[in-house]
């Protein structure tokens, strides 16, 4: 097995360049072309390079050490199957980039679209090449996320809205269930590394878990790949661009599905399950997917259902569970590739040119486009399988395959019929997309008249027609060792005899070619009249539309059900939604702790200091008042619970954790202003009248009990845990390697930012999320009418910086504020200091990144409350986002650092640097990794500050008639 580092640019590439063309200027239509064709080409050279390393069974692999403890690393893999996908993925990819050059009108924002559609190729080359089970399930998401983005490019229409979202839905749906799957599978193995599962497949059969890995596994694979029952998405997304039609349908996403089953084809096939499942999904895809096309009016519509039921066809010869039929369903995915991307393409210069795909209206196209019409004509009757196109060749090995009896069943025996009934079909349709749109009489009243496209945007049709005449003329000599190189990589030792010849004598496959060859011309004589009548289709077919039943599921889901339960259990009140989710987790919390049979020790207090006791009693004291105040005054109740956060800081103190006390005490600070600025928009308390009844007296118990038992538990389960003896001193442990391993005396910030690194980059990543959240809230909020208004000495400040708006030097200094405010601003320097002090201590002393942005965001704080929000903006630009999104890409770029000399992300390095005039000084990694902490956490609190100082520059809500009758009513 040969390591490659280049692999890892397989991926790079398209995600660079992706971000690249977001940056370039809307009218920069061929800088956008050159950029995502040079990463395209590029990357296709890359692919090509990297050929000898995987002929013959061979494999390349890059490994970057993630979490090894785990077994999560990134790791890239590539074999011959991979390589044959990746060479279809960048090769037709470059194709499209060349065809959507010209396709695409100015007017569009053509760098959103190569955007994504490079950040499409990038997702769909990580899954390819992914050498790990988990890094597999985030590209396939990552697929199903741009595909989204792509098939809704144009999001003012409507129906390209509804096509994204029931496609993510799906797939995203199949994606979850997928992940679900491989966590099984790397619970059976015993690894989450690809090469460990291929070579497991005994194990993975005979165990009990199967089936359920395999359900959720086929889950995966069929939404993706549109696979009965879930293959009317696919038809849908016909509203994306058909550049994007053209990509998905030919190398990319709905081939990820049949990618997925021949990947696990030698661990999971052979058994029955496989056979009927994955065999009854593919047959029911292959007939009904060439039926529907048939009658389908639109040119992409009818291209769309042939590619379902040209991706049935494999997914059922992949289902036989034989080598032979795994050989031709590799093969057929590389040529159905070729013709259908081709075909699409073709169907868009016919669009593009006419200005419509209706079929109904087109006729008589092949005078004006003779030779777009010419290729369409060729891809077409390689679609259908007729002889010496490439098509062909994998339709005979399929009708070979059927005519073997893999399994003593009925599915298997009526195989045959089916595959030839479904031929004659494709035969059906693709004459019918030949002699309706380019013979006949020629078209009137198009929206424009056609002509031929420009050279270049017929070039990639051109080519992949050629591919088509050639491996079906000389299949041996051109995709021969390819294929084998893809065969043997799946199969292994398993890899039988074939043949790629042309001809194999009178055989029973090539009869059945014959039959539905003939029988597909005598189907479309006999429809012929009918299908001039414009109908689309049968009755059947008009009542059997699969986007009514998923909009009555997701009615019947979002509508009905979500309807009865907020019935049931929703309420306008906050008291009783609480009730209820404390009531939840009280449940969740009791029921393992109960069943686990845990020791409760009684507390032995005789070494209680009583100093310390009674300044926890004061702690209890105050949690207790606030928990009472808060019913009758939100000041009182959050100076109480200040108070009681006062009381933890002691502690941490008392018990020698100088660290925590000082984080405890800054987040004290901030989280108290803050949330003193939100109660201001808080609607006024009323007071409650009481009546004295039994349901009255019911309602206090029950709160009171339930909240006794939520805070009695939390303080069992600490209890318990820190009296249980443990099978080893954790601390100890950190106290050892902290300076060691770590380069730090401060085993806390140790801690966080190295022994534990990763799980503080989840934490900065939830803060960041939490106060973009809280910004989106508060961006369009108003004040409610009966809120607490603006004091009356504000008001008056207010009047006054408006009349003297025009003073030279600007100051408008708060006159009721005046000295409070002059002390606040002049803080503001000695906080910025203090900040770096705690910031540069950090590693060796009490403070760290956490704390040095908190005191960072006090002092913003005080400038906000010393001039107010405008007289803040008016002089310091904060820009938080940035803050946030410098913070963390600091952070990962840190983490990635440590791959530079071989070591797992987030892994820290010190050294001692000789400063002038000061001497040795410690430097270390993490420092750079408490940055990205630090200015996040700036970032956030800065971002939350700014949302709720916007409301004080708002104005309140109108008062609706309803407000007012209910506020009279009361």
């Amino acid at each position: 097995m040969h390591s490659e580092p280049l692999l890892l640019y397989l991926i790079l590439l398209p995600f660079m360049g992706s971000i690249f063309a977001a940056l370039l200027p809307t009218n920069a239509r061929n800088a956008e072309a050159w950029l995502a064709g040079f990463v395209t080409i590029t990357t296709l050279f890359i692919v090509a390079y990297l050929h000898p390393w995987v002929a013959d069974g061979g494999v390349a692999r890059y490994a970057i050490e993630w979490l090894p403890e785990l077994g999560l690393n990134f790791t890239l893999r590539i074999d011959g199957f991979a390589w044959m996908f990746s060479i279809l993925i960048t090769g037709i990819g470059f194709l499209v980039v060349l065809y959507a050059r010209y396709y695409m009108s100015p007017k569009d924002p053509v760098p959103r679209f190569f955007s994504f559609l490079l950040a499409f190729m990038g997702a769909m080359q990580g899954m390819v090449i992914s050498g790990n089970l988990i890094c597999l399930a985030i590209f396939w998401e990552l697929t199903s996320i741009f595909s989204f983005l792509l098939i809704g490019y144009w999001h003012h229409n409507a129906a390209a809205r509804d096509s994204a979202r029931m496609a993510l839905i799906i797939t995203g749906t199949g994606g979850l269930c997928l992940f679900a799957g491989l966590i099984i599978i790397g619970h059976i193995v015993g690894s989450y590394e690809l090469d460990d599962v291929l070579v497991a497949g005994d194990k993975i059969r005979q165990h009990d878990l199967y089936t359920l890995a395999l359900l959720l596994i086929l889950m995966g694979a069929l939404t993706k790949s549109a696979q009965f029952p879930f293959h009317f998405w696919l038809p849908n997304a016909m509203s994306a661009p058909t550049p994007v039609s053209a990509y998905l349908h030919s190398a990319t996403m709905v081939k990820a599905g049949v990618f997925l089953l021949a990947r696990f084809w030698p661990v999971m096939s052979g058994t029955d399950e496989w056979f009927f499942i994955v065999g009854l999904a593919g047959m029911s895809t292959l007939l009904l997917g060439a039926f529907f096309a048939i009658f389908q009016q639109d040119l992409k519509g009818l291209l769309a259902y042939s590619t379902i039921s040209h991706l049935g066809l494999i997914t059922t010869l992949l289902s036989l569970g034989s080598p032979l039929a795994a050989v031709a369903a590799i093969f057929h995915m590389i040529n159905h590739a070729t013709f259908k991307a081709s075909l699409f393409m073709a169907a868009g210069i016919i669009d593009h040119e006419a200005g419509t795909r209706d079929m109904r209206k087109l006729s008589g196209l092949f005078s004006f486009l003779p030779i777009t019409a010419t290729l369409a004509m060729v891809a077409s009757a390689a679609m259908a399988g007729v002889p010496l196109l490439n098509g062909f060749l994998s339709k005979e090995m399929f009708f070979s395959e059927t005519l073997e009896q893999h399994r003593a069943s009925l599915l298997d025996g009526v195989a045959p019929y089916a595959a030839t009934i479904a031929s004659a079909f494709a035969v059906t349709y693709s004459i019918r997309f030949i002699h309706t749109v380019f013979f006949g009489a020629k078209p009137a009243n198009l929206p424009r008249k056609p002509h031929e496209p420009p050279r270049w945007m017929r070039l990639p049709i051109e080519f992949l027609v050629l591919v088509c005449l050639i491996v079906g003329i000389i299949p041996g000599l051109t995709i021969g060792p390819y294929l084998h190189t893809a065969v043997v990589s799946v199969l292994g030792e398993r890899t039988p005899e074939y043949s790629l010849a042309v001809w194999h004598g009178i055989n029973t496959p090539l009869i059945m070619s014959v039959v539905a060859l003939t029988s597909g011309i005598l189907f479309y004589l006999a429809l012929r009249k009918y299908l001039a009548q414009g109908l689309d289709g049968p009755p059947v077919i008009r009542s059997f539309k699969g986007k009514r039943i998923f909009e009555q599921i997701l009615v019947t889901i979002s509508w009905r059900w979500a309807r009865w339960i907020e019935t049931h259990f929703g309420t306008q009140r906050l008291q009783p939604q609480l009730r209820l989710v404390v009531f939840i987790a009280f449940a969740a919390g009791f029921w393992p702790f109960y069943t686990a049979n845990y020791h409760f020790n009684l507390p032995v207090f005789a070494d209680i200091d009583p100093i310390f006791a009674l300044v926890w009693c004061i702690g209890i004291a105050c949690a207790l008042g606030a928990a009472y105040q808060a019913k009758y005054h939100r000041l009182a109740a959050l100076i109480l619970m200040s108070g009681a956060g006062l009381v933890t800081c002691i502690t941490f103190i008392w018990f020698s954790a100088p660290d925590l006390a000082l984080t405890q005490l800054l987040v004290e600070i901030v989280t108290t202003i803050l949330i003193l600025l939100g109660l201001r928009w808080l609607p006024k308390r009323r007071e409650i009248v009481f009546k004295d009844t039994l349901t009255d007296h019911i309602r206090r118990y029950r709160d009171f009990f339930l909240a006794a038992a939520c805070g009695g538990g939390m303080a069992m389960i600490a209890y318990i845990t820190m009296t249980s003896p443990l099978p080893s001193s954790i601390s100890s442990y950190f106290l050892e390697h902290a300076y060691p391993k770590g380069g730090g005396t401060n085993v806390v910030n140790v801690i966080l930012v190295d022994f534990r690194g990763f799980d503080t980059f989840g934490e900065i990543t939830v803060l960041g999320i939490v106060a973009l959240s809280i910004f989106a809230l508060l961006r369009r909020f108003r004040p409610a009418p009966d809120s607490i208004e603006i004091p009356e000495q504000q008001r008056i400040q207010n009047a006054y910086d408006k009349a003297h708006a025009d003073r030279e030097d600007g100051e408008t200094v708060r006159d009721y504020l005046k000295v409070a405010s002059v002390i606040m601003q002049w803080m503001f320097p000695c906080i910025i200091l203090l900040a770096a002090y705690l910031f540069l201590r950090g590693h060796d002393l009490p403070g760290g990144g956490f704390a040095a942005g908190i005191t960072m965001a006090t002092g913003f704080l005080l400038l906000y409350i010393a001039g107010g929000t405008r007289w803040m903006e008016d002089r310091l630009h904060m820009l938080p986002m940035r803050w946030i999104a410098f913070g963390l890409l600091l952070a990962v770029l840190t983490g990635m650092g440590s791959w530079l000399i071989g070591f797992p992300f987030l892994t820290s390095y010190f050294q001692y640097m000789e400063v002038p005039f000061i001497g040795k000084i410690p430097i270390a990694t993490a420092l750079l990794f408490d940055l990205g902490v630090f200015a996040l956490v700036v970032g956030a609190t800065a971002l939350i500050l700014i949302a709720l100082a916007h409301q004080s520059i708002r104005s309140h809500r109108s008062r609706t008639t309803e407000t007012t009758k209910r506020e009279e009513n009361t």
